[in-house]
């Protein structure tokens, strides 16, 4: 990267991954406030699909991908932070598929010595919203029964892994056989391939017939029906994801005659809006990280060039853990 002009993955339309494009953009230095950061990882996220497909809608021309880590390379204006520090963001906005960018200095996040670049880019996103999820959205313990879809995906082996190591019994649900060990290595007590078996009646025959306390959601329209009869009277469905595609509307009358259950549909920047929250959430990550509770893989690793082909692949749910994209 030259001084002031940085490569970066644009979209002008949204579409399918072909519209991803690699171009060269002139880089400003930072204003007040922030700080030009080199990537050295990038982070490859679903919600990253949804800006490319326009499901979230981004003004265009945009730079996608919202996770990345690096070094500080130029600071603006009344910034603290040292040239040279490691840090890392998942909650800066959208501009993370690129060489280097300016970034708010309150939201990155400086990195320990035990968590390197890459993993830094893999498990920040994924590792936070797995935290509001167990410990905010809904406070997961030793007691609670959770069923987690697409148990062996980049959020879902790390959501397994923190309520198991919470003690929780975790019902997984993958999308084919060859996916069952991998979730039980995860933690998961119980595993139920999707559409090869019946879910609800696994879950019910698992706990008695009273449901699951929770169900994690990230596939959306084609689960979340089942996600609703496998939920136990006045239990929590959460729906944080649409992998499938955006689920159909919700009757509030079927929440009430499913056994007066609760239904949420959060997103991470409502959890770490203020910079108290987003120092919390990342300090929680890295201690699981640290502890060794929460074992992050990275499956696989893209040049930056080949952004479109890293998201085939992540949409033909082939990939396994974390997709990083590298400059």
């Amino acid at each position: 990267m030259l001084h002031g002009v940085t490569k970066v993955i644009r979209i002008h339309h949204t579409g399918g991954p072909e519209v991803l494009s690699l171009e060269t953009i002139d880089l400003p230095p930072p204003g007040p406030g922030h700080v030009r950061v080199r990537h050295t990882a990038i982070g490859v996220n679903f919600i990253d699909t949804y800006h490319r497909s326009g499901l979230y809608a981004l003004d265009l021309p945009a730079v996608l991908g919202v996770e990345a880590a690096g070094v500080v390379e130029e600071v603006g204006e009344g910034v603290e932070l040292a040239i040279g520090a490691r840090v890392a963001y998942a909650q800066a906005g959208t501009g993370a598929y690129a060489e280097a960018r300016n970034v708010a200095a309150d939201r990155l996040i400086s990195l320990p010595d035990s968590v390197s670049d890459e993993l830094a880019a893999a498990a920040l996103l994924k590792g936070m919203t797995v935290e509001y999820l167990v410990r905010r959205a809904f406070v997961a313990s030793g007691s609670t029964v959770a069923v987690v879809h697409a148990a062996v995906g980049g959020v879902g082996s790390i959501l397994v892994q923190w309520l198991a190591a919470l003690g929780a019994h975790v019902i997984g649900v993958v999308g084919s056989g060859d996916k069952v060990e991998e979730a039980r290595a995860n933690g998961c007590r119980d595993v139920v391939v999707f559409g090869a078996e019946d879910l609800p009646g696994r879950v019910r025959a698992v706990t008695d017939g009273r449901g699951a306390h929770v169900v994690y959601d990230s596939v959306g329209k084609a689960t979340l029906p089942a996600s609703f009869d496998c939920v136990a009277r006045r239990g929590l469905v959460v729906s944080f994801g649409n992998a499938s595609g955006r689920p159909d509307p919700i009757d509030p009358l079927m929440l009430a005659e499913k056994g007066s259950i609760f239904f949420t549909r959060p997103v991470l920047a409502d959890y770490v809006r203020t910079r108290e929250e987003l120092t919390m959430a990342a300090d929680a990550v890295f201690t699981v990280l640290a502890n060794g509770a929460v074992k992050v893989s990275i499956g696989q690793r893209f040049p930056l060039a080949e952004a479109e082909a890293a998201h085939r692949a992540l949409e033909s749910r082939s990939t396994r853990g974390s997709t990083l994209l590298l400059p």
